[in-house]
Order: structure tokens, then C-alpha cells, then sequence
């Protein structure tokens, strides 16, 4: 039974989810938008959220917080001084997942993942 297990595992160990998750939350960040599997992107979706939340306090402990993930300095001077305000009303949803078709090597359905009102 899976009470209390929450959360993909995405055929890795856990030090390579989180390796993972800091490197698309990185691109992201970067790009504004990234191609991914949809089952990677899901998993994105919440963690990007998370981390956009809690830069939307802008002092500096929620700047040593998103610092622990994101440690690309340039990024997360964009993200704390660009992104980061853009968001300041909305109630969350900074994030949308359009599906693509199957990619054509394995047949993997693919996915776009992409910061919402962010230009």
C-alpha cells in the first residue's frame, strides 16, 4: 500500500530526483519555458511552484531558503528580483503544461512546461 508515500519516483534514486529537480527548475528559470516528459514536468510543477512562493517574500531569508535549490547566482538574482515580483498577487498557478505529441524515439508523451505571464 502507498499511505503516506507521496510524490514520483521517476525510476532514479533520491539524490538524482533532487539533482533533477534543481537542474529543470534551473532551465526554467533560464528559458522562461522547457520541453520535457509529462511525468517530469508534473513533478516540476510543484517544486517550481514551491520555490517561486516562497521567493515571493523577497527579504533575505527566503532568499537563503530558494538559495539552497537554486545555485546559479545569476538565476537566482532573476528569479528573486524579476520573477519573483511579477507573481507578488497572484495566489499561485505560476506554472502551465501544455502536452505534445509522443516523442519518437521511445514513444514518451512529451510536454511543455512554461512560467505563466512571465515574458
Amino acid at each position: 500500500m502507498r499511505h503516506l508515500s507521496s510524490g514520483r519516483k521517476l525510476n532514479r534514486s533520491s539524490s538524482h530526483r533532487v539533482a533533477l529537480n534543481r537542474a529543470q527548475a534551473t532551465a526554467l528559470f533560464r528559458h522562461n519555458r522547457i520541453t520535457t516528459t509529462i511525468t517530469k514536468a508534473k513533478n516540476l510543477q510543484s517544486y517550481v511552484e514551491k520555490l517561486i512562493t516562497t521567493a515571493r517574500g523577497g527579504d533575505l531569508h527566503a532568499r537563503r531558503l530558494v538559495a539552497r535549490e537554486i545555485h546559479d547566482k545569476d538565476i537566482l538574482r532573476k528569479l528573486m528580483d524579476e520573477i519573483a515580483p511579477v507573481y507578488k498577487t497572484r495566489p499561485g498557478g505560476y506554472t502551465r503544461i501544455y502536452r505534445l505529441g509522443h516523442r519518437r524515439g521511445d514513444a514518451t508523451q512529451e510536454a511543455i512546461i512554461e512560467l505563466v505571464d512571465f515574458e
